[in-house]
């Protein structure tokens, strides 16, 4: 039997590349980037799964120094809730323009709920990183 969509959802915090400054205040804290809330209630126990994808742009401090920056999907709404993914990426030191960090995952076993929510938290090595778009997110729940 194929799997069928449950619900899908979007978080589009910047549409176009430079079209944001927000700088990512402390060094090696998650952050809160992106929320979304799915409604999982018409899946199967144990069959059900969301699928997450996203892309983030990140431009070095003005001094530039090694920096990695990592992305943490988590199952819930803060930071202390269950990471179902994390990414990591070293920023190459030689780029001077924005950095994309792109990413695809997924939850398998997602409990069956009418508001499962899920948060994108991005966390940096150092100071003065700062996200500058485009920034998208998509989540996507299938059940069998």
């Amino acid at each position: 039997m194929p799997a069928r969509l449950i619900d899908s959802k979007t978080s589009q915090n910047a549409s176009y590349a430079n079209s944001i400054a927000i700088p990512i205040t402390t060094v090696d804290t998650p952050t809160l980037i992106a929320q979304q809330t799915l409604d999982l209630s018409e899946g199967t126990e144990d069959l059900t799964h969301v699928v997450f994808s996203g892309v983030v742009a990140i431009q070095l401090p003005l001094l530039p120094v090694a920096t990695t920056i990592t992305i943490f999907i988590a199952r819930g709404l803060t930071s202390s809730d269950l990471y179902v993914f994390s990414a990591a990426q070293s920023l190459d030191l030689s780029l001077v323009g924005p950095q994309l960090i792109s990413f695809s995952g997924s939850d398998f076993n997602a409990p069956i709920s009418a508001d499962q929510a899920y948060s994108v938290f991005i966390q940096a090595s150092a100071l003065g990183t700062i996200r500058v778009g485009p920034e998208s997110y998509i989540f996507t729940a299938y059940s069998d």
